[in-house]
């Protein structure tokens, strides 16, 4: 409807612009004259005063002896052709034109321009464009149809708990009256809740995809301007379009921005927000229903959503999305890989066993910067070698092959790796060895690489202390070798983590059995949430610290045991790292036993093309799942 009338709008303007444009052509030419009577007109035509005599209808325009133009009007029955024949004066007669209607239009021309300009404000401040003048107070919700790239639950993967939560959402779109027989109500609204990248809403388009019916979606923050009751005025339009298009999905984006708990804040809100907040709630559930239309939302922060928004009969359902376990990995992976040509030898399984704590969004730029990697060296398929260079991008950022290095840096950064990697083969419980490089990647020097075989829900004791165990390798690898006086700062990270598992053990797990199972950890950090009042004393302090402490070192002597039991192992593993570089999981054990790291090789000549033990292979990653990770050798640190 609207755009008709902007259309027609349009339309007579361009009517309205020939009609000046010819009514000033029509006038181009013609010479000011001047008014005379038609006695007069006859008296010059008699007395030889008059030239030429130009006719048109019953205005008489002649030329006097001056020189000068005269206009005069002749009467009806005026014989006025052959008087001018019997003087002999020259005359020209011109067409007749039927110019009535121009020329009531000329006159009429100023009111059309000002009632088309008084219609056309009109058309814009009513809604007939959202940028005019008070298109601000309508919504910005955009509508999505099959036509514009149609997503179906085929394309989302990895989240197949949220998908079966959701279809009873679908099948009510496509048979509502399956429901609606036995006295039964679709849920009102669903909110999708889960971490950045997880695919909220690529889960809610998929939705509408598979329904096949309307989507609209928009960001929470449309909502909310400078002028206060426009949030609300956008929430009815909003509400408005959905039910003359039900049945149909509304889809709000990152709906904190507007659905924030009323009353918080410094100076107890802001009022253009709860307003927008309050109508929200009206549309939602409140005197009169909203038949065939369906809320979908997302957020990050379910915490600070205002209660009555999660009240049944708004958000009835609540649908949790959280980040892929490992076989949603894969899966993830597989669809990504889809427009991609993969290799023979890229597996997606090894892909999201090293990929712990990734989401969909995560996942999918790695496979574009696989394909990008791939293309930028000529090569026709997406091999391993590509993935894995991009996990490490991703993750721990691109190598530092220009980084100078010394020889010396070098043997350090290989045996603090080497000792890593001994330890973590050696304890039963650690994750199995992945990988192993002295390349600079990121903010290290030197990685290991561990893979776990499935994603880690819970840690038991023995398993963190073999963790602290393989975490300070490094440290007691450079203890070992070089003394106690050159160690490095190499270790630091590796403190750290050891520092954040330890602490954890003993502060939040109840692992310690000094310190016992109550949780320090929130009156540790300052919280004044349940902990209001609760302080700890300083002997509880000085008793976590040494617990803490504790682990630290046990973990420590534990590392150096085996690397002073396994020192031979150690040092061939060292050493084929300043050869080769970087080790797979396989190499470093045919190292640590003498052998070459490549079957049908000579220990003095690497092979050019080795797969991923090449120059170009992958260094040790940090897993966000993890609590602690293996650490490194790390550059020393600027001011």
């Amino acid at each position: 409807m609207g755009n008709a009338r902007n259309f027609a709008f349009w339309i007579v303007l361009f009517l309205l612009i020939l009609a000046l444009f010819n009514l000033f052509s029509n006038g181009q030419g013609v010479t000011t004259s001047s008014q005379v009577g038609y006695s007069e007109f006859v008296q010059a035509v008699e007395g030889g005063d008059v030239a030429t005599v130009e006719l048109d209808g019953e205005t008489v325009r002649f030329q006097g002896a001056d020189g000068k133009i005269y206009t005069t009007i002749a009467p009806a029955d005026a014989e006025i052709t052959a008087l001018l024949i019997e003087k002999g004066v020259a005359m020209r007669a011109e067409p007749q034109q039927q110019s009535g209607f121009f020329s009531l239009l000329s006159l009429l021309l100023p009111v059309i321009i000002l009632i088309g300009f008084w219609f056309f404000m009109m058309n814009r401040m009513q809604g007939g464009g959202k940028g005019g003048a008070m298109g601000f107070g309508k919504s910005k919700a955009k509508m999505l149809t099959e036509r514009e790239g149609r997503v179906t639950f085929d394309d989302v993967a990895g989240i197949d708990e949220a998908k079966e939560e959701l279809e009873e959402i679908v099948e009510f779109l496509r048979n509502p009256q399956k429901f609606s027989r036995l006295g039964g109500q679709i849920p009102k609204g669903a909110l999708l809740v889960g971490p950045p990248g997880t695919g909220k809403t690529l889960l809610a388009r998929a939705i509408a995809g598979e329904a096949g019916v309307p989507f609209f979606t928009i960001s929470g923050s449309d909502f909310v301007e400078m002028f206060v009751g426009v949030g609300a005025s956008r929430v009815r339009d909003m509400f408005e379009q959905a039910k003359k298009n039900a049945p149909c999905i509304v889809f709000i984006d990152e709906i904190d921005a507007v659905g924030r708990s009323r009353g918080a804040g410094y100076g107890g809100g802001n009022d253009e927000r709860e307003q927008t907040l309050n109508q929200l709630l009206v549309e939602m559930d409140g005197f009169e229903a909203n038949e065939g239309v369906i809320i979908l939302a997302a957020t990050n922060r379910r915490d600070v959503l205002d209660p009555a928004l999660l009240r049944p009969g708004r958000f009835d359902r609540q649908v949790t999305v959280p980040n892929p376990d490992i076989k949603g990995r894969e899966k993830i992976l597989g669809v990504h890989a889809r427009k991609v040509p993969l290799g023979p030898d890229a597996d997606m399984r090894i892909i999201a066993r090293g990929t712990p704590g990734f989401s969909g969004a995560d996942l999918a730029n790695l496979v574009n910067e696989a394909a990008l990697m791939a293309a930028r060296i000529g090569r026709r398929f997406v091999t391993m070698e590509d993935f894995e260079n991009a996990k490490d991008k991703v993750m721990m950022g691109a190598e530092r092959r220009s980084m100078v290095l010394t020889d010396e840096q070098k043997e350090k950064t290989a045996y603090h790796e080497a000792g890593h990697a001994v330890v973590g083969l050696a304890l039963p419980q650690c994750d199995p060895v992945y990988k192993a490089t002295i390349i600079p990647r990121g903010g290290a020097l030197g990685m290991v690489v561990s893979l776990p075989e499935i994603d880690r829900l819970n840690w038991h004791k023995s398993e963190c202390e073999e963790k602290l165990a393989m975490t300070m390798a490094g440290k007691a690898a450079e203890i070992i070798k070089y003394g106690e006086e050159n160690v490095s700062n190499g270790p630091a990270g590796d403190i750290q983590q050891a520092s954040g598992l330890a602490r954890a053990m003993v502060m939040r797990w109840g692992m310690s059995d000094k310190v016992g199972n109550i949780d320090y950890a929130e009156a540790a950090e300052g919280y004044s949430g349940n902990t209001a009042g609760f302080s700890v004393s300083a002997h509880t302090k000085e008793l976590i610290e040494d617990e803490v402490k504790t682990f630290i070192q046990d973990g420590y002597d534990t590392a150096f045991k085996i690397l002073t039991d396994k020192q031979e192992e150690w040092e061939r593993l060292a050493q084929g790292l300043l050869e080769y570089e970087t080790l797979t999981g396989d190499e470093i054990k045919r190292v640590m036993a003498g052998e070459p790291p490549h079957k049908g090789d000579d220990e003095d000549d690497a092979p050019e093309d080795s797969g991923t033990a090449s120059v170009t292979a992958i260094p040790k990653t940090k897993p966000r799942a993890k609590p602690s990770g293996d650490g490194g050798m790390e550059p020393e640190p600027t001011a």
